[in-house]
């Protein structure tokens, strides 16, 4: 199971973030097939969004052959096959660094004090 994280200052919307990341944890191999998946109303309340962001991603996702949810029992990973490309890999972290620096950078560190810190941990 992955553990969602949900970033308002990122511009993206919260149910694309929810997509995104669930493409990227099939394709990392962290969200096996066959794996529940939390409930719309769990995921809703522990992310703290409405239920239809939820609902939303995860229909999208359905509708894409990547979840099925199966009345009464919940929603699952489907059998369904993700390739994540390494220009999609790349472009991913390229947002992620840029949002990470730019933030870093309006406290006043350098790219050193970020390198440096990035090796200790």
């Amino acid at each position: 199971m992955i553990d969602f994280k949900l970033d308002p200052k990122t511009g993206t919307p919260f149910y694309r973030q929810i997509i995104d990341q669930i493409k990227f944890g099939i394709s990392a191999g962290n969200l096996k097939t066959g794996e529940q998946l939390p409930t719309v109303r769990s995921l809703a309340v522990d992310l703290k969004v409405n239920l239809n962001t939820v609902a939303k991603a995860y229909k999208e996702l359905e509708i894409q052959r990547i979840l099925e949810t199966q009345q009464g029992t919940g929603t699952f990973i489907n059998t369904i096959k993700i390739q994540i490309t390494d220009q999609e890999r790349n472009a991913k972290l390229k947002d992620i660094c840029n949002e990470f620096t730019s933030i870093a950078f309006s406290y006043g560190f350098t790219i050193d004090d970020i390198i440096n810190q990035i090796k200790k941990t």
